[in-house]
């Protein structure tokens, strides 16, 4: 059984997006901005290095207010160069 991810989700809601990619100084930095066009805000990610230091996995929750939004932020977020994923 697939069930749509609109189906599981009633806005607006708080949504968490989980960002893996290369530990480099610019990466939360892209990371906000690309949030930042698509829900504007104040935002206070949450960054965890990896063991080895090589990758860092950010945290950043944004109020969606529909489903095209959620979309359009997973795929712009992937498609930044360092990211390698998100969740």
């Amino acid at each position: 059984m697939k069930t749509k991810l609109n189906e599981l989700l009633e806005f607006p809601c708080s949504f968490t997006y989980k960002i893996m990619g290369e530990a480099k100084p610019e990466l939360v930095d892209e990371v906000v901005g690309v949030v930042q066009k698509h829900a504007p805000g104040d935002y206070t990610p949450t960054i965890k290095p990896s063991s080895k230091g090589n990758y860092h996995s950010i945290s950043i929750t944004i109020n969606a207010t529909h489903i095209d939004q959620v979309e359009t932020l997973y795929k712009e977020l992937g498609d930044i160069d360092i990211v390698r994923m998100v969740l």
